[in-house]
């Protein structure tokens, strides 16, 4: 069962989806998918699509409650995108699902793993985090501050350009994550990075310097022949309920 809220964040509206089993007891576990940051033409509208799909099968399979939320700027969610919006976006989203003793756990793709580990670096309501295609440098996965800027205009995640930060601005509001200092104070909370040994976009050794960050806390898998697009990549989906199975 899939339900949908809108979920208000600052001066953004957020599309909120959260999926129940219906084949499956439910846990006291709830699990937070969190999106990437989109760079191609057009694709802010796109970019959380098959989240909700992905929400529905992983809680009918693993028992789990799992919500996914559209961040400003993305989807049907308004706003514009800035690092300190999204962050804001998502612990609005924990607090809303926090209820009782639930049992938090965050799942992040390319940027939106980078959001995790500091959501969970500070947090300690979040008890483990999965990361996919998850930069460890986002200096250079950002490249030049006017790229950047460009990239995010491109992608279509500004309401208002008048609410878009100056190009050094939002540059400098994304490296004020670092996903390396991150994932050190995490453990011995749960850690799993996965990652496509053929990511053109992040390269696999990213995800070799956040393991060593971790000092080798957490469970590292390669994804042979896969890129950087792994939501729908069966073999993500069966390692990531395996993760989940391991931690009911």
């Amino acid at each position: 069962m899939l339900a949908h809220e809108q979920l208000k964040s600052g001066n953004s509206l957020l599309d909120l989806r959260i999926a129940t089993s219906n084949a499956r007891p439910v846990t006291d576990h709830i699990l937070v998918l969190v999106h990437g940051l989109p760079r191609a033409m057009g694709m802010g509208r796109q970019a959380a699509g098959l989240l909700p799909e992905l929400a529905e099968h992983l809680a009918n399979e693993s028992g789990w409650i799992v919500a996914t939320g559209t961040l400003s700027g993305v989807g049907g969610s308004t706003g514009t995108f800035s690092a300190t919006q999204w962050r804001h976006d998502l612990n609005g989203i924990l607090n809303r699902i926090e209820e009782g003793e639930r049992r938090i756990s965050l799942a992040g793709f390319g940027f939106g793993g980078a959001l995790a580990l500091a959501t969970a670096a500070s947090d300690e309501r979040v008890r483990g985090v999965a990361t996919f295609a998850t930069p460890a440098h986002l200096e250079a996965w950002c490249s030049s501050a006017a790229d950047f800027h460009r990239a995010v205009q491109v992608a279509g995640v500004v309401a208002d350009e008048n609410d878009l930060l100056a190009p050094e601005a939002l540059r400098d509001d994304v490296l004020a994550i670092d996903p390396i200092s991150s994932i050190a104070l995490i453990p011995p909370r749960r850690l799993l990075i996965g990652h496509g040994a053929d990511d053109i976009e992040v390269p696999v050794s990213d995800a070799r310097d956040l393991l060593a960050s971790a000092e080798g806390r957490a469970e590292l898998r390669i994804i042979q022949g896969a890129g950087h697009q792994l939501r729908a990549d069966p073999r993500m989906v069966a390692t990531l309920l395996g993760w989940l199975d391991r931690h009911r």
